[in-house]
């Protein structure tokens, strides 16, 4: 149950944000906050709390307290890939490679892939931003013998538009599962929160044209970056 102190300080921070305030989109340090508002700091947390879980605001480790923009939308029954889909809602993406190798399968991932546990597989880790914020550490796993000599290509730019160019495979159907749950100890720190904090997983089986199964997306996704949103 929140406190009294904190729903009114909560209201008051709203009405701040909503007036425009705070332009660099910052919010002044929780000292600064909590001597504005003649409380302890943790009651102002308690506030701070209350406007995340409301999307309004969202932290970021050692950085602070911020206004929350807009939530991405994301479609799974459209086959827009992220940088399209930025684009089509006015937004700005940007891909980070973290890494790029040859791996062999665990057992869940070489099911999906309806490989052999152990056999050869590509993994591509990759963070992607929207706007210069951290939104989604995403893990890619593919079937190398659909795509031959793909870690030399450049992989900050979509692999959706790569397969199609470069392979002549498009996407044709895919398998969707969306999870709440903690972020795990290698997507965490990419996203700027403490390991464990609230995010989705999003796991995505995907088949080409001709119905092959040719990778599998695991990403992790800041909760308050995203609204799923599906026309049936």
């Amino acid at each position: 149950m929140s406190s009294k102190a904190a729903d009114v300080i909560a209201s008051a921070l709203r009405a701040r944000i909503e007036n425009g305030e705070f332009a660099s989109g910052r919010l002044p340090a929780e000292r600064t906050l909590s001597e504005h508002y003649a409380t302890t700091r943790i009651t102002l947390r308690e506030a701070l709390g209350q406007l995340e879980a409301q999307g309004i605001i969202y932290r970021e480790l050692r950085r602070g307290w911020f206004r929350a923009p807009p939530r991405l939308i994301y479609n799974p029954s459209h086959h827009s890939h992220f940088h399209a889909m930025a684009l089509e809602q006015g937004r700005v993406a940007s891909t980070q490679v973290i890494e790029a190798r040859e791996v062999p399968a665990q057992l869940a991932i070489a099911r999906h892939l309806q490989l052999q546990e152990g056999d050869t597989v590509y993994r591509i880790r990759r963070l992607r931003r929207i706007d210069g914020r951290a939104v989604l550490y995403v893990e890619h796993y593919l079937n190398p013998a659909c795509f031959p000599g793909l870690l030399a290509e450049d992989l900050t730019c979509s692999l959706t538009d790569l397969y199609d160019q470069r392979y002549g495979i498009r996407y044709g159907g895919a398998r969707f599962t969306i999870l709440p749950g903690p972020l795990p100890p290698r997507a965490a720190p990419a996203l700027n929160v403490a390991s464990g904090t609230p995010g989705l997983l999003i796991t995505r089986i995907n088949r080409d044209q001709h119905n092959r199964v040719i990778d599998c997306d695991c990403e992790f996704w800041r909760y308050d970056a995203l609204c799923v949103a599906v026309e049936v």
